[in-house]
């Protein structure tokens, strides 16, 4: 597995490249993810404390699946259960698309535990949101993983 600022590296780059901008600023300690945060719809990142890189691909997914008139406004995210969905299958496009095993987004900490077992289920082809991406217009049911558009 590479390290953990290369995975940032990596993840960084790919978001810059669909146009999620990206911020790496020391963060306060009482973000609702670890060292991470949206403002204004903008993903900061405090490098020095991250844990998990792979949970930026899961924040961008939230700032990518916004409705586009109101990305601009967007904080922190809510709890949205359509919205989380979204940006669950939005991650791992995403992981696949930039190389990246979907253990990284998926890991045992994430997702109240559940990461491992949403890793198993999209590695069995069972993905959990698609049709939202796909109602979204990011990509086709036939072609998931692969998407049409990574913003919404």
């Amino acid at each position: 597995m590479p390290a953990p600022d290369l995975i940032t590296a990596k993840i960084v780059a790919f978001l810059d490249g669909i146009g999620i901008p990206v911020v790496l600023t020391p963060l306060p300690e009482d973000t609702l993810l670890p060292a991470m945060t949206v403002t204004r719809g903008t993903l900061l990142v405090d490098p020095a404390r991250l844990t998990y890189p792979g949970d930026l691909l899961h924040e961008a997914g939230h700032i990518a699946v916004t409705d586009p008139a109101v990305r601009d406004t967007l904080e922190t995210v809510a709890d949205n259960q359509s919205e989380e969905l979204a940006a669950i299958c939005w991650s791992y496009a995403a992981a696949r698309a930039i190389g990246l095993d979907p253990a990284i987004v998926f890991h045992g900490d994430g997702y109240r535990g559940n990461g491992p077992s949403l890793a198993m289920s999209f590695q069995m082809g069972v993905y959990l949101g698609v049709h939202l991406l796909v109602g979204y217009g990011l990509t086709s049911n036939a072609a998931y993983p692969a998407m049409t558009r990574w913003l919404r």
